[in-house]
């Protein structure tokens, strides 16, 4: 089925769609330019060698450049679920590899490409059973860690004896992988989650959730022993209006939660390893491993973990090439079955989160936390000696005092005294309507002018023993 692009994806939706709307237009630029250098060099074979091999060496940069292209292509065609489109986009990449620049059969090549590029899913034709599906339900593309990885996860992971560690994940959907990696391990689980009923049920689990945009939230630096990232696949729209990849926004803004020595669980799709995001991972961590997930949970959904303990920033491009080269080739990353017991130490040092918020005001938390609260226990059972007391104004009430109470209703009720009566105070409004006649300079009655004032009228019912009264 092929429908227009849902208005829920508008401000957020699949980043491969973004890319591969992109990729569709580079594509057709590229061949296009590859044909013109192809005239050009034949062109210019009759009159000037030198330039025609200048023309050459473009020609090639440009069949790099589209090889290139068509290897994106296929990745994003893998998680749109375009599987005949990614096989179609291996062939023609290996094919194009293999092409003889200087063949004239360049037209074949074009309508190939151009057929290809056209068969795209792109904002406008998209199948809306398969974004729906990478939408997860509309719920800001939320792809939950299964318990067999996470207990794969756990076995690499060495817990202090004596220190309760701080865990923490800034899109922590319902707060069942964080509290299975939390449970039996002497853990403090934090989360934020922007789904609001994912939060309510989260809130079950961890230990404190905050509702909202983690990038709106406010959280110590530097506080938790491991951050368990397992971002949204999603393009997402920034203040300013252009288009980000938010696994990378959630890895740059979350590093500096983690502490030095820290653990970062990082799971993203092989293919998003990007030599962007793998300079930052290198610059950062230290020990850094990659894993994929297991047969079954790989073949769907692509996914790897990427595990390191924080550094002070420091460049290596060494490692962050050798992290790239694993992502171009899959099957050079080991499976996390083989992931070796305790290989990563968390750091033996305890340390407070002081300040944990969420975007959103947050009801439940804030009853939870004064439930903890000793003071907020006392304060509501204190006893003051004027509690048993009789109370009496320090100055006797104004009048106006007197009609203001009278209107609230405070005073509502039967007043014990000398005279015992029932009062019940009340405010009505009155609208009093005064018209002024105007005339002119020779006396004529040109109309009027109507003003209307509205004003406020206390009236207090009394019903005494000897009958009803009403003042006003």
């Amino acid at each position: 089925m092929i429908m227009s692009e849902p208005l829920e994806l508008q401000a957020q939706r699949p980043y491969a769609l973004d890319q591969l709307t992109m990729l569709q237009s580079q594509i057709m630029q590229t061949i296009q330019g590859m044909v013109v250098l192809r005239a050009r060099i034949e062109k210019q074979r009759r009159s000037n060698i030198e330039a025609a091999r200048d023309t050459y060496t473009e020609l090639d940069r440009a069949r790099g450049r589209l090889i290139e292209q068509l290897s994106k292509s296929e990745l994003f065609l893998l998680e749109m679920e375009e599987y005949p489109l990614a096989a179609a986009a291996d062939q023609l990449r290996r094919g194009l590899a293999g092409f003889n620049l200087m063949s004239m059969g360049y037209k074949p090549i074009y309508e190939v490409l151009a057929k290809f590029a056209a068969s795209f899913p792109t904002g406008q034709k998209t199948n809306a059973a398969i974004v729906g599906r990478l939408m997860n339900n509309i719920k800001l593309g939320y792809y939950p860690t299964d318990p067999d990885h996470i207990s794969l996860l756990l076995r690499g992971i060495h817990f202090p004896e004596g220190v309760t560690t701080n865990l923490f994940d800034p899109c922590c959907g319902c707060g069942k992988a964080l509290r299975q990696l939390a449970q039996g391990n002497n853990c403090y689980a934090y989360g934020v989650e922007l789904d609001e009923s994912r939060a309510e049920e989260a809130q079950t689990r961890l230990h404190r959730v905050g509702f909202g945009s983690f990038f709106h939230s406010q959280i110590s630096r530097e506080a938790f022993h491991v951050l368990f990232l397992n971002p949204p696949y999603l393009s997402v729209l920034t203040e300013g209006g252009s288009r980000v990849r938010s696994e990378k926004q959630f890895l740059v803004q979350s590093i500096r939660t983690l502490m030095l020595g820290g653990l970062l669980i990082y799971i993203v799709p092989y293919y998003r390893l990007t030599p962007d995001i793998c300079k930052i991972l290198a610059e950062n961590f230290s020990d850094l491993s990659v894993w994929k997930f297991t047969s079954g949970e790989f073949a769907r959904f692509h996914q790897a973990v990427v595990l390191g303990l924080r550094r002070k920033p420091t460049e290596d491009d060494e490692t962050a090439d050798r992290l790239g080269a694993q992502t171009l080739t899959p099957e050079m990353i080991p499976c996390i079955t083989e992931l070796e017991e305790n290989r990563y130490v968390l750091p033996d040092v305890a340390k407070a989160v002081e300040v944990f918020r969420g975007e959103r005001f947050n009801e439940k938390e804030l009853e939870r936390q004064l439930t903890r609260s000793g003071s907020f226990t006392r304060l509501l059972h204190a006893k003051s000696a004027l509690d048993s007391t009789e109370k009496h104004p320090l100055l006797p009430l104004s009048i106006g005092q007197i009609g203001l109470i009278g209107g609230s209703g405070m005073i509502n009720g039967l007043i014990e005294c000398d005279t015992p009566h029932i009062i019940k105070g009340r405010i009505v409004k009155i609208k009093n309507v005064e018209r002024e006649e105007q005339f002119d300079q020779r006396g004529n009655h040109i109309g009027a002018e109507v003003h209307e004032v509205i004003s406020n009228k206390m009236i207090f019912n009394v019903l005494t023993p000897n009958g009803f009264l009403a003042l006003s």
